[in-house]
């Protein structure tokens, strides 16, 4: 079964009409639910919904006579509150591990029935086939799964080298397709500040098609935002300070504020809101990044408003920043976000606004899933071949790959350490002196200093990028390899062994990619992700016991961080400070340019 969007208003509007004025029966009717009304922000008892077409004919609480029919599907919500579905305004389906069809089954049981999703990570990997492959399956969803075109391929050019690049040519080509909705988060805003033709060919593509411009401004020095601005983003979900917000809406664009598996930045924005008193409709709430343990065990955009409301937020404000403020963003207020006439019919029934658990789902007019359980049968999809054989190393590793040769002569080294930030996107730029043996650098386990490397895996060139990372508390031999690598997605290794650092390295390759990690020269996880090293077609629950091994095996080892994956997975994104690694070396993203490993004179 191919599931497709409901009729547009105008080709049923006669059929909705009809419902109304009670001269036709609503294929489906909710009775007796209180409904939220978004719009106005209020609860309203002893309400009737009507359904026609997959949309909404009818709110009321005084329905016409004639509405129920024969044929009439009736749900008494016993009542319940009747809560626009979900909408997440910015996320990445490759961050689950899962592909487009398997993110659905696992998040619409949690009421997420609109995903707005840039597939920029599986761009770096494939390029526009891969960003056509990851639009066709998001059509074929019983749930709305619109695809912002990335922007950013490579997110920093001259910095890191990606598997396929985009350009203006592609962004065009693409805002022609029908599920696209806009242009994903524009990352190189070095460049959107300093005029890059490329950069600003992009955006005015998505202008001239009259779509959104997405934005990623991570810099904590605020005054280079008004230039970033200027050039045409309409929203920012980099915010980790109240600051951050407050300057966003205050320049016209919309504040996202993010709780993903590793991203906890809704406290400290939210005070914008419930202290500073701003207005709430610039606000929207979205996951970026959640992956398959966080789906299946925590949830999806409900645990974001559970985690708002927690924060003070009131619960029907952060229900319209989830619902009606990101469609309004998106341009589709008239087609999705609230419960009212002609919009489509999806609707949330649940018994707590504030606990929200999610008891019935209901998709463009269907029940789809019903307490926690998935009931809409959703066809596979086949990815093309070529994402199955991503991973091209030219040969296998050893040890000694992972030598860090000493200046001549010295005896100790100030090397620079890339610092992990737990629960936060951003890396410290830290430094530490290191010893030297027979040449080589060594790590420093009692000070928490171990190695990192990025492995070229795209056109197998061989290269291997050596530096040091602190903050994973890792205090046993052992290493830790993954193919999601944001956002170039070579592979990363992280280890105080080199001889695991090259197991896990090895095993990755021979898997087609994915996430493995050895202790003592043992493998003790694996994560497969065959599709271009990023995701894989196997069910949430199952990758989410995997990911759940993987993570308990980084514990194993020492690792205490709160989803430390995530922070792994990041240690190549050079558009986020401080320090990152790449396939060109060390990058200080402070001044996004490459570094030397060692600072100053070594002794």
């Amino acid at each position: 079964m191919r599931y497709s969007p409901p009729p547009s208003w105008s080709s049923c509007a006669a059929e909705l009409i009809a419902v109304a004025a009670g001269r036709a029966p609503a294929e489906t009717v909710i009775t007796n639910a209180r409904w939220v009304n978004v719009h106005s922000r209020e609860v309203l008892p002893g309400t009737t919904i009507a359904i026609t077409a997959g949309r909404i004919a009818f709110v009321g609480s005084t329905p016409p006579d004639g509405l129920i029919g024969a044929d009439t599907k009736v749900i008494d919500a016993s009542d319940r509150f009747a809560v626009p579905g979900l909408c997440d305004g910015h996320m990445h389906v490759e961050s689950g591990m899962l592909t487009v069809t398997e993110f659905v089954r696992a998040v619409a049981p949690h009421g997420t029935t609109t995903m707005f999703v840039d597939p920029h990570e599986i761009a770096n990997v494939m390029g526009l086939p891969g960003v056509r492959a990851m639009h066709d399956e998001a059509q074929a969803q019983p749930v709305n799964v619109y695809v912002q075109m990335p922007s950013c391929a490579p997110s920093a050019p001259g910095l890191e080298t990606t598997g396929q690049e985009l350009g203006p040519e592609d962004v065009a080509e693409a805002m022609a397709w029908p599920g696209i909705i806009g242009l994903g988060e524009m990352m190189n805003f070095p460049g959107v500040m300093a005029g890059n033709p490329k950069m600003l060919a992009e955006m005015a593509a998505t202008q001239i098609a009259g779509k959104t411009i997405g934005g990623h401004y991570a810099s904590p020095d605020l005054q280079g935002f008004h230039a970033y601005a200027a050039g045409g983003p309409a929203d920012d979900h980099e915010g980790t300070r109240e600051e951050d917000a407050i300057l966003r809406v205050r320049q016209g664009m919309r504040a996202m504020l993010r709780l993903g598996s590793a991203w906890y930045d809704v406290k400290a924005q939210i005070t914008a809101v419930t202290e500073k008193g701003l207005d709430p409709r610039n606000f929207i709430l979205c996951t970026d990044d959640c992956h398959s343990g966080t789906l299946v065990e925590d949830g999806h955009m409900n645990r974001v408003l559970r985690h708002a409301i927690d924060c003070g937020l009131d619960p029907l404000t952060a229900i319209q920043m989830a619902t009606i403020n990101t469609a309004t963003h998106f341009g589709l207020e008239r087609e999705l976000g609230s419960i009212t006439p002609g919009r489509r019919a999806d609707v949330i029934l649940t018994s707590d606004l504030s606990s929200l658990p999610i008891e019935t789902v209901i998709a463009r007019g269907e029940v789809i899933a019903e307490d926690g359980k998935m009931l809409a049968e959703i066809p596979d999809f086949t990815w093309p071949e070529v994402a199955r054989n991503s991973v091209n190393m030219k040969r296998q590793l050893t040890a000694q790959d992972f030598d860090i040769k000493a200046p001549d002569g010295a005896q100790s080294v100030r090397a620079r350490v890339i610092g992990v930030v737990e629960n936060q996107a951003p890396t410290k730029a830290l430094e530490a002196d290191l010893d030297v043996t027979q040449g080589l650098v060594d790590m420093n386990r009692d000070r928490d200093i171990c190695q990192i490397a990025l492995v070229e895996r795209h056109r197998a060139t061989g290269d291997v990028v050596n530096g040091f990372v602190s903050g994973f508390g890792y205090d046993v031999n052992c290493a830790m390899a993954s193919t999601v690598a944001h956002d170039s997605h070579h592979m990363i290794v992280v280890g105080t062994l080199k001889s695991d650092m090259a197991l896990a390295a090895n095993r990755v390759a021979e898997i087609g990619g994915g996430i493995a990690v050895f202790k003592d020269g043992v493998e003790i996880a694996l994560v497969p992700l065959p599709i271009g090293g990023l995701m894989s077609d196997a069910p949430a629950r199952d990758v989410a016991g995997q990911a759940g091994k993987m993570m308990q095996a980084m514990q194993d080892c020492g690792c205490s961080l709160n989803n430390a994956y995530m922070q792994h997975s990041l240690l190549a994104l050079v558009v986020i400070p401080e320090l990152r690694i790449s396939d060109l070396g060390l990058i200080d993203v402070t001044k996004f340019e490459k570094t030397d490993l060692f600072k100053g004179n070594q002794t």
